[in-house]
């Protein structure tokens, strides 16, 4: 299963990719900024967000080893940024300035690739920082790049449809013709491959206009040719996906529609695992982390969600998971409001778009307790003027106490797989209830076993608890009515 564990809202234009490196999250927009993360909590980075481009930041990566983040843009430069500093490295311009879309980074770091509008992909010694090469490899623009696990080979996309596989000195391997209808818009490999005598074997996975995702066989064997065989073709997205990446050990790939839906597969049986829709826009891009089960999405929503793989048994994601998850917001603790510190309080002001209020704020050491009490006469008494500012601030208050107190509802309320309260409980074969869209994923996927006790389901045979949903009802019911009396009370004084 997988669980939103927080949402990152500081982009003011779409989000246009994400990149996850051992221990930072990376993310681009056509805002023309980069703003980076620690996954220790998903709070950004004193550094972040970084600035150089001066147009909007069509693509975004590491290289392997996190030292550095690169970006490039349709001002036509690729920017080498470091990942402890945010530091300018280097700054590498196309040699025809054309607009740039896409970029990679060879897994050794050897290579830098650069894919641009007018048709070319520009190849760099990325050590040296020195152009090798500026081909055309298209008529129409490349929109996508990757290289193969083993840096030997690079694959291109592009707007017209074909996919094409070259070695690391721009000779032509393979050309895919039509590999979708209408345009590429991304393609990855997968970091495993096989040795079979003299052959190698790679999976690469493509998607694009034609609302497909497609995984192929990229074989090159010792003198001779390299093909790409068509494994399979996945289609449960209902709209043209727009990213496509797959996790670190192979087994699964996720993909982001213009359905606003994230996809994430068995990548070996091409069986949807899960369906996640919590974008409100199309969804432009995914992300998988190399060392902690987190997945990342980014969103025309400007917004990025970053979701955890439950089966994972790591406990330090575990932990983190439950500092993240309370509000969904990122860099606060799990605590209720009342705990918060000042700390706290500054983060969750800018998390909500009310930057012009963090210097009043800690000017007056506003911290939980003092936040949870303030009403429309003491945000006057701080000198918030602006009735309108001051309005949205309460309103965003008493949002965030009905937030909270709905995380203190009845254990028996919470989804177990989830731990969310559930909107239509249902009871499964081993007697529990569970929101039924999570245990319906729970049993279309890998699982035929029950999420409380491990042993087999006998039937997935799913009966409507409708007693519980009229308990949930009536709770929530009148916890609204709770903080309504609460919020009247406190206009009265």
């Amino acid at each position: 299963m997988v669980s939103l564990i927080c949402t990152l809202r500081h982009h003011t234009d779409e989000v246009t990719c994400c990149a996850f490196s051992p221990s930072l999250l990376a993310t681009s927009s056509g805002d023309k900024t980069l703003r980076v993360y620690t996954t220790a909590n998903f709070s950004e980075l004193p550094f972040s967000p970084l600035r150089g481009h001066g147009y909007g930041v069509h693509c975004c990566c590491f290289s392997s080893c996190g030292s550095f983040l690169l970006s490039c843009s349709t001002d036509g430069s690729v920017i080498v940024w470091s990942a402890e500093t945010g530091e300018v490295k280097a700054t590498l311009e196309h040699p025809g300035r054309s607009p740039l879309r896409v970029c990679a980074l060879a897994p050794d770091s050897s290579l830098l690739l650069a894919g641009a509008c007018d048709g070319t992909a520009a190849l760099w010694d990325f050590r040296s920082k020195t152009l090798r090469r500026c081909a055309t490899v298209s008529e129409a623009s490349v929109v996508a790049c990757c290289f193969s696990p083993c840096a030997q080979m690079f694959v291109t996309g592009c707007t017209r449809g074909d996919l094409k596989l070259w070695d690391a000195h721009t000779s032509l391997l393979h050309a895919e013709k039509d590999a979708h209808d209408l345009g590429v818009t991304c393609c990855c490999f997968a970091p495993q491959f096989i040795i079979n005598g003299c052959c190698v074997e790679f999976r690469l996975a493509s998607c694009g206009q034609d609302s497909q995702l497609k995984i192929w066989i990229v074989s090159q064997r010792e003198g001779a040719a390299c093909t790409m065989k068509l494994l399979q073709t996945l289609t449960s997205q209902t709209a043209p996906v727009l990213s496509c990446a797959f996790s670190s050990d192979g087994e699964w790939v996720v993909s982001g529609s213009v359905d606003k839906s994230v996809a994430v597969y068995d990548a070996s049986l091409g069986t949807v695992l899960q369906t996640l829709k919590q974008h409100d826009r199309y969804v432009t891009a995914v992300a998988l982390s190399p060392t902690f089960p987190w997945i990342a999405t980014g969103s025309m929503d400007r917004s990025v969600n970053v979701w955890r793989i439950g089966d994972g048994d790591d406990s330090t994601a575990e932990s983190k998971e439950t500092r993240c998850q309370g509000r969904k917001l990122p860099g606060h603790s799990g605590l209720l409001l009342t705990d918060w510190s000042e700390d706290d309080v500054q983060t969750w002001l800018r998390d909500e778009g009310l930057v012009e209020l963090v210097g009043i704020f800690k000017a007056n050491n506003i911290d939980g307790p003092e936040l949870s009490q303030l009403n429309k006469e003491t945000a006057a008494e701080l000198g918030i003027e602006s009735v309108g500012l001051r309005g949205r601030l309460l309103r965003k208050i008493e949002a965030l106490k009905a937030e909270q107190n709905g995380s203190e509802a009845p254990d028996e309320f919470l989804c177990p797989i989830t731990r969310e309260l559930m909107k239509d409980p249902v009871i499964a074969a081993d007697g529990y209830s569970y929101e039924r869209e999570s245990i319906e994923s729970w049993i279309r996927g890998k699982n035929k076993t029950s999420p409380m006790t491990n042993l087999p389901l006998q039937t997935t045979l799913l009966t409507p608890n409708r007693s519980l949903k009229m308990a949930i009802t009536r709770w929530k019911s009148n916890q609204e009515t709770a903080a309504q009396s609460s919020s009247t009370s406190d206009n009265k004084s």
